[in-house]
């Protein structure tokens, strides 16, 4: 593995650091499942077939994918409770409810210039 030398600061490192880590993180969540998967967990815990009700067309493969991904940068947490079978439960951690409130700004823009996304997409495509 090659890693690339860096001349400036400690300060400009960190903020290199902190840019590729934000480019990373966004890949991870910037996608159309993660986005909703924060939204239907909100404030509430939910197990994993609650979550999947909630979230229209996604796949197991998908939920389980994405929740996985969410876990891992800190977004959310998992909880398995020691049952037969065993309980899972889903949460946003703190960092997952701050992000929710961007993610939620976003659902409500979509819900309120669906009309003029709808209409000037029929005048593009004409």
């Amino acid at each position: 593995m090659v890693t690339k030398q860096f001349g400036g600061s400690p300060e400009e490192a960190d903020l290199r650091r902190a840019d590729s880590l934000a480019r990373e993180i966004f890949s991870d969540v910037a996608n159309k499942w993660a986005l909703l998967i924060i939204e239907a967990l909100g404030e509430r815990t939910l197990r994993f077939g609650e979550v999947r009700n909630g979230i229209e067309g996604i796949s197991h493969k998908m939920l389980t994918q994405n929740l996985r991904m969410l876990e891992r940068n800190g977004l959310v947490e998992r909880s398995v409770h020691p049952t037969v079978p065993p309980r899972v439960e889903y949460t946003l951690t703190e960092a997952g409810r701050a992000l929710r409130g961007t993610v939620h700004g976003m659902c409500d823009w979509t819900h309120r210039y669906l009309g003029h996304i709808e209409a000037s997409r029929r005048r593009f495509d004409a």
